[in-house]
């Protein structure tokens, strides 16, 4: 596809070179040196600086590599929530040339079982509040080592200690291990572009999740990409960014984690996002620069008590990812903070970043925004033909950011790979004129009414806008006479509003076919530890 797009970029390269800048290893290491004396990273009132996360992190390489004798390209589990010891324990990993195999701290005994015995981790580091996930199914995995994590390790926050599973035994404390690996030789080893970094499982909605391989280099080309983007209005040594986004999820990994590290950044870790009384305070203390988030979070702190008092002088940008950003979310949002969200695209197999609304447009624009420098974007129909501009295709992507492959999954990596070097996201989008891509649905996910294509995305975005509706969902339902129909599920904070007056909303803005056959109002649509609402399970309700 033409590189139409690429109008808007201004000053901004076509091409990002980045092969000069090493592994992430190196980039950590840089930063480490440069701001060693600033604020690096804040959790539970506690601030460690770049000096004591780098000499922390190498004592963890240390005992990775010299007591328990891991080899390099070793596969190690990390299940914790946003905390000071991820930072640690992640950049201990990286710099010992591990592979990094991010697990949600929320998954059940079946899906961690799952993910530890596909990657083949022998070590896992775990919080100890979930430790009872991991005891229930250690014997069915090949774990040799259990780190144990408490909330409050490398704070000063009082917070009571969680007991270790009784399964679990000969666990080590993270504390203990950074204290032996103080004591032991480090020898960094030689990292290239080529090697992996991470294994970022998939949602697993379609079945089993699978481990997408992502390289150093994956890493560093999608990190110089955001500096392409932000940084003219990125000031070294001077940002502060929020961080409500688990960093097991590639968009805070990525962008929170490591490209705000490369700045110099101070990192403010929000370890329950949900306690939005909590989070609010929390950003009461800071004059925070930047954000990521999800559109139920930024939805979630817009009705939250106190958030439209707090200092946004400061604020610079917010990213929003993981699904679409509602119109009405976006134009509140800025309304209270005198900016829009501006939205991005991007899977675990891309690094994330494919695609963003750029700094200089703040104004919702209801896309994705364009693709980023060294990226190319085609849309392509079921027999993967490349379609015309405003015709909807299959999202296809090519760039320095997508996935090595699936691990041990060559079979799944070749339905997803094109023999162009395409990677086929499965989300349907529509590119206009001037190069700015929307997402129309996921595929799995569009609901067939008479015939006709509805996309969930579309519905959920017009019922947002009904005034009494705090958030909503849309799924499918069979139906006798149209084989599909749209049913919504809605939260609302006006016990006034009736399944009608949404009905009959919706049919000033919606074609006959798309207006919701049904609405159910309920307490609480189900969400993922990330904030995306759970549409399977609406499903089975």
């Amino acid at each position: 596809m033409k590189r139409i797009w690429q109008k808007h970029y201004g000053d901004m390269s076509p091409e990002i070179r980045w092969e000069q800048d090493g592994s992430v290893a190196d980039l950590i290491e840089r930063a480490a040196e440069k701001f060693a004396d600033l604020p690096a990273v804040a959790c539970f009132g506690t601030t460690l600086s770049y000096r004591q996360v780098e000499r922390l992190s190498r004592d963890f390489a240390a005992y990775l590599q010299n007591g328990l004798g891991l080899e390099q390209g070793a596969r190690v589990a990390i299940m914790l929530p946003n905390i000071i010891p991820f930072h640690v324990a992640s950049f201990g990993m990286i710099r010992a040339g591990m592979v990094q195999v991010n697990v949600n701290p929320m998954y059940t005994p079946h899906e961690l079982a799952h993910q530890l015995n596909d990657s083949g981790a022998e070590t896992i580091v775990v919080a100890s509040m979930v430790s009872a996930t991991l005891g229930a199914v250690l014997e069915q995995t090949q774990i040799k080592t259990v780190i144990t994590v408490d909330l409050a390790d490398l704070t000063a926050a009082p917070i009571p200690a969680a007991p270790v599973h009784e399964a679990i035994t000969g666990a080590i404390a993270l504390t203990d291990a950074l204290a032996q690996g103080a004591e032991l030789a480090f020898k960094r080893p030689e990292i290239t572009q080529d090697d992996l970094i991470f294994l970022q499982y998939t949602g697993g909605t379609t079945g089993l999740s699978k481990g997408a391989m992502l390289s150093h280099g994956n890493l560093v080309s999608n990190v110089a990409v955001y500096d392409a983007l932000a940084g003219a209005i990125t000031e070294e040594g001077k940002e502060i960014v929020i961080t409500p986004i688990p960093m097991y999820h590639i968009f805070a990994l990525m962008v929170n984690c490591l490209c705000y590290w490369r700045y110099g950044a101070l990192n403010v870790l929000i370890a329950d996002p949900r306690d939005m009384a909590g989070f609010v305070k929390t950003l009461s203390q800071y004059k925070f620069t930047a954000m990521t988030g999800v559109n139920t979070l930024y939805n979630g702190l817009l009705h939250t008590p106190g958030f439209a008092e707090l200092d946004f002088s400061s604020l610079k940008v917010c990213w929003g990812g993981g699904a679409p950003i509602q119109e009405a979310v976006s134009h509140k949002w800025h309304d209270i903070t005198g900016g829009h969200i501006r939205e991005g695209y991007g899977l675990s197999e891309t690094s994330p970043i494919v695609s963003m609304n750029l700094v200089a447009r703040n104004a919702y624009t209801g896309t994705i925004g364009i693709p980023v420098p060294s990226t190319d974007i085609s849309l392509r129909d079921e027999n993967g033909v490349e379609v015309e501009i405003g015709a909807e295709g299959e999202l296809c992507v090519r760039g320095p950011q997508v996935m090595q492959g699936y691990w041990n999954r060559p079979d799944a990596t070749a339905e997803v790979m094109t023999e162009d070097g395409y990677f086929c996201t499965g989300d349907v989008a529509v590119a206009d004129a001037d190069g700015f891509f929307r997402i129309v649905d996921r595929k799995k996910d569009m609901i067939l009414v008479s015939g006709f294509n509805v996309y969930p995305n579309e519905i959920e975005g017009a019922v947002a806008l009904i005034p009494g509706i705090v958030e909503c969902a849309c799924i499918g339902v069979p139906d006798d006479h149209t084989g599909e129909a749209v049913k919504v599920f809605a939260v609302r904070n006006d016990d006034t509003l009736t399944e009608a007056m949404v009905r009959r909303t919706c049919r000033e803005t919606l074609t006959g076919y798309k207006v919701p056959a049904t609405v159910e109002f309920i307490d609480e649509l189900p969400k993922s530890s990330v904030g995306k609402i759970l549409r399977r399970e609406l499903r089975q309700v």
